[in-house]
């Protein structure tokens, strides 16, 4: 398994954290829900730091190399400001109430 992580500063963007949520539950979810080998693709941001971002699961090395269906470098102006990508040495999954993870976060909540 494979962890890729993106990060961008959107200070230099005329993007937002708010329009980025309406591209999210508008478009770019659903795009990433056939994407072979994607385990977990999770949006990520900071408010306050005014970053946007997200962290993907992949089944391997060669899943992750894959072009992606998102327009976020487009749309956000550059590419991430940061990107790392990591090996997973062990996953776990703990005791839970939602049985699905697929339509949640704050992108659904308005």
């Amino acid at each position: 398994m494979h962890v890729v992580i993106a990060w961008w500063d959107l200070a230099e963007s005329s993007q937002t954290i708010d329009s980025l949520r309406t591209y999210l539950r508008d478009e770019s979810v659903n795009a990433f829900t056939d994407v072979p080998g994607l385990r977990l693709k999770t949006w990520i941001s900071d408010r306050a730091a005014n970053r946007w971002g997200a962290v993907l699961l992949w089944e391997s090395r060669e899943a992750a190399a894959q072009p992606l269906p998102g327009r976020a470098p487009q749309l956000i102006g550059f590419p991430p400001t940061a990107h790392w990508a990591f090996d997973v040495e062990a996953t776990v999954e703990g005791r839970y109430t939602q049985e699905a993870l697929a339509g949640l976060g704050l992108a659904f909540e308005q």
